[in-house]
């Protein structure tokens, strides 16, 4: 949503697909995880990276180019060495919330239109061992008890065992939460002025006047006329849904694995 928002001003570009995981692993794609420190960062990957920041703003007529790969909250001191003039919107939704959203995209269905968008960033070097990992993935969602895919989203440490160990929706939690704690630490340490920190429940009620401080951070002038037409279609009509979808009684059975980290970003 944000990045739509955001991707919709004059100047603003981003990719023609959801995100470019892809690409941020080139170099490191057989890590076990999505958790790279800083030191994976060598020279020839932030070349490559890089490289592909340009083709977007060349590609567009850019001058702000925006990128929301989701597992980026795991390596943010990998990000920040390969492109280090960036600036960070760091973005908190309630974790239940987050959670019911993530279990759909875990048990999600094929969809070929949405595969194509990304696969096109794919760096050609490494598609042998993404199509063996698509292939198995789609295997293992039929296979499943759980009617799951094999791996979604973010790859914190230890997933496999996690997987072994807990229910979906506790994985799910697990994966919020790292990602939380993972960012908001490398964030505590950056300047100020690098970052800038919302609440979605607070952005998609306050759409304008959000975007107004966002922009601000950014450096972007915008008339009235533009922030109400990139806000336009942001609607509150998602909070609580998640939650609302688990139930009461997961909810609080998820409860002791997110609480202290609900509570350190604001949610009583």
């Amino acid at each position: 949503m944000l990045r739509d928002v955001l991707s919709s001003l004059p100047g603003v570009a981003t990719w023609p697909c959801d995100e470019i995981n892809y690409i941020w692993r080139h170099g490191n794609v057989r890590h076990g995880s999505d958790e790279f420190s800083a030191s994976m960062a060598t020279a020839p990957i932030c070349k490559y990276i890089r490289r592909q920041f340009g083709w977007v703003a060349r590609r567009y007529g850019a001058h702000t180019v925006v990128e929301k790969t989701c597992a980026n909250s795991l390596r943010v001191p990998f990000v920040d060495r390969v492109v280090p003039d960036a600036r960070y919107l760091l973005i908190y939704r309630d974790g239940f919330d987050t959670v019911g959203s993530a279990m759909k995209r875990w048990r999600a269905e094929l969809d070929i239109p949405y595969l194509a968008r990304k696969a096109r960033f794919v760096p050609p070097g490494d598609l042998p061992y993404y199509i063996v990992r698509y292939f198995w993935n789609r295997i293992h969602r039929i296979l499943s008890r759980e009617e799951r895919l094999a791996f979604w989203g973010p790859q914190i440490e230890d997933m496999d065992e996690f997987l072994e160990k807990y229910s979906l929706p506790e994985v799910c939690a697990l994966q919020w939460k790292r990602c939380v704690e993972l960012a908001t630490e490398a964030f505590r340490v950056m300047p100020e002025e690098k970052v800038c920190s919302l609440c979605y429940e607070k952005f998609v009620h306050r759409p304008i006047e959000e975007l107004d401080r966002i922009s601000g951070f950014l450096g972007l002038e915008l008339s009235e006329a533009q922030c109400a037409n990139a806000v336009a279609d942001v609607s509150p009509n998602s909070v609580g849904r998640g939650r609302q979808e688990l139930g009461e009684d997961l909810v609080s059975r998820l409860a002791p694995l997110i609480a202290e980290t609900r509570h350190a970003i604001g949610y009583l």
